[in-house]
């Protein structure tokens, strides 16, 4: 359950629906980059989860419209909060790699890099 959460399109998903009842092909369009297979997959996986309701109408013409269900709606909101914190820290972030990167001088007893 948890890949199903946190995994890159899990996550995209349950972000997407926060904004309420969506169509698949909507879905699909807003989850950029995600196939219709993959969109399918990880949908039922959340639906299977409890985090995704599945809302088939009858009217004509036909369609499916997905919402987060109460529980997704909290799993959503920690994501979202997660989401806001790393991309808050990202100046923070790309520092760190760029000190990580560069060559460490020798004298100052720093990790020899490879």
């Amino acid at each position: 359950m948890l890949e199903h959460v946190t995994g890159r399109w899990g996550s995209l998903v349950l972000a997407a629906l926060e904004d309420g009842p969506i169509r698949f092909n909507d879905l699909r369009r807003r989850v950029d980059g995600v196939s219709q297979k993959v969109l399918a997959q990880t949908l039922q996986a959340l639906e299977r989860d409890g985090f995704v309701c599945r809302n088939q109408r009858t009217v004509f013409p036909l369609w499916v419209e997905y919402t987060l269900t109460p529980s997704g709606k909290d799993v959503s909101a920690k994501l979202l909060d997660l989401i806001t914190y790393v991309e808050a820290s990202m100046d923070t972030v790309l520092a760190a790699r760029q000190r990580y990167d560069s060559p460490a001088p020798a004298e100052n007893g720093a990790r020899a890099r490879e």
